[in-house]
């Protein structure tokens, strides 16, 4: 039976009140940090033995206890106790059941409050890579979209007005460039996780003489803390990750919007499979987008642990404060919401149906071509603003004559400037737009095409 007994109970003449417990225990959401307590655990144990805290059989008998508490808790052997408050003390206890005394020296050194700024560290540091690991899956979907549509022309929006034909390989590659820095941003944030802050104990540092550096290469950290205050204070590094996973959420949102837009009867561009949509309850011929409805709608949620986070740190003084054991339910929670969404796109996007005679057709539309006229009279020798107002007067003359700019005939042009020569038809057509535009990052099929090489040569 695992004792219930508290760690701090000697100072006090009075239980804990039953509410006071339940109110102040966080056992309901810190178990999941159970994995890394017991392997921040093993490796200051081992340090211990190194320092001479522990002979070499107490070694072997915390060791293996730990062992047997992690397979008790995941085989669910373990009961959690509110009474115990969180899961280093539950985790402890269960130790102490199992072997006796060489458990009641583990936390010679540590504190609760080093102890939980180590398991958070290792919990996101696993967390960073894991969420890295599946965006660059799902870059390489991306990538695999625009292989196959570089050829493809689709209207480009500003203002959501048709502007000028693109390629749709071209869109799939900005998705993947804001991906691309997303990752980036992780591997920042992972820089700074990656520093170890066992050993600072309550605030003040130990009186024993441990060897931090020793701990941290157990536990793969590339360095230690540097000051015990500002370690037991720290939640800078669940901010940061909330932060970046923010961003993450509005490229993930942005994308459900465009996708949803396509798909929707207004656009058409593409029919997104049934079984990642639903139906209404009233209307039978409706085919609802919800995933990416929730995906974009989910983003408020990790804003909302933003804020969280920022509002629990803003006015904390120096150093621990209970406050802090409000930190890990927005982590989590952006944890399991970045990677659920992430995982409905990686299911979703590349099981698309591309409508393309519709996009063909939208590109023709809202005179997309009419940038291709004004710059070619600009290479004529008109200057650029010049040449935009006459391309203006060509654009209202179509709208008048109800047709597209390649409709319009060479008289047409020379109506409104007498100069304009035969060639200009030509530039009204999505093909020459598209494959006009060849700078470096453009959307002319042969850039798309040397872009997506470059960017497999990134990810590989």
């Amino acid at each position: 039976m695992k004792t219930t007994k508290k760690p701090w109970q000697g100072r006090f003449k009075e239980p804990t009140d039953s509410f006071t417990e339940s109110f102040t225990a966080s056992i309901s959401f810190d178990q999941r940090l159970y994995y890394y307590d017991i392997l921040a655990s093993r490796a200051h144990a081992q340090m211990l033995h190194k320092v001479g805290v522990f002979t070499s059989d107490e070694l072997q008998e915390v060791l293996s206890g730990l062992d047997t508490v992690l397979s008790s808790i995941e085989t669910g052997e373990l009961e959690w106790s509110d009474s115990l408050e969180d899961v280093h003390m539950n985790i402890e206890s269960w130790l102490i059941d199992k072997i006796g005394e060489p458990a009641k020296k583990l936390h010679t050194g540590r504190s609760r409050n080093d102890q939980v700024v180590t398991d958070l560290k290792l919990f996101l540091r696993d967390h960073i890579t894991i969420t890295q690991d599946g965006l660059k899956v799902f870059q390489k979907i991306l990538l695999d979209l625009a292989d196959s549509e570089c050829e493809t022309i689709i209207p480009g929006f500003t203002h959501l007005q048709i502007a000028q034909p693109v390629i749709l390989g071209h869109y799939f590659l900005a998705w993947f460039e804001m991906i691309q820095r997303d990752i980036e941003r992780l591997d920042d944030c992972y820089e700074r996780v990656n520093v170890m802050p066992l050993g600072s104990a309550a605030l003040s540092g130990s009186n024993f003489d441990l060897d931090r550096v020793f701990t941290a290469e157990l536990l793969g950290f590339k360095a230690i803390t540097k000051n015990s205050i500002d370690t037991v204070s720290d939640r800078d590094f669940v901010i940061e990750f909330i932060s970046v996973a923010s961003i993450i959420m509005t490229h993930f949102s942005r994308f459900s919007e465009e996708i949803i837009l396509w798909a929707s009867s207004m656009y058409q561009f593409i029919e997104l499979p049934d079984r990642f949509c639903t139906g209404s309850s009233i209307m039978p011929q409706k085919k609802n987008p919800d995933m990416l409805e929730l995906i974009r709608g989910k983003s408020g949620r990790v804003f909302g642990d933003l804020i969280s986070i920022l509002t629990i740190m803003k006015a904390q003084p120096f150093a621990y404060n209970r406050d802090n054991q409000e930190d890990k339910p927005p982590l989590f929670d952006t944890v399991d919401t970045v990677l659920g969404c992430l995982q409905a796109l990686i299911e979703i996007l590349p099981n698309i149906k591309i409508n393309h005679e519709m996009l063909e057709k939208s590109a023709n539309l809202g005179y997309s071509t009419a940038t291709d006229l004004a710059d070619y009279l600009a290479k004529q020798g008109i200057p650029f603003r010049e040449a935009h107002e006459i391309v203006g007067k060509i654009v209202a003359l179509a709208i008048s004559k109800k047709k597209s700019l390649h409709e319009l005939d060479i008289q047409d042009y020379r109506s409104i400037h007498s100069d304009i020569d035969e060639k200009i038809i030509s530039v009204t057509s999505l093909q020459n737009s598209v494959q006009s535009k060849n700078t470096f990052g453009g959307t002319s099929p042969n850039e798309v095409k040397k872009q997506i090489k470059a960017a497999r040569k990134l990810l590989a």
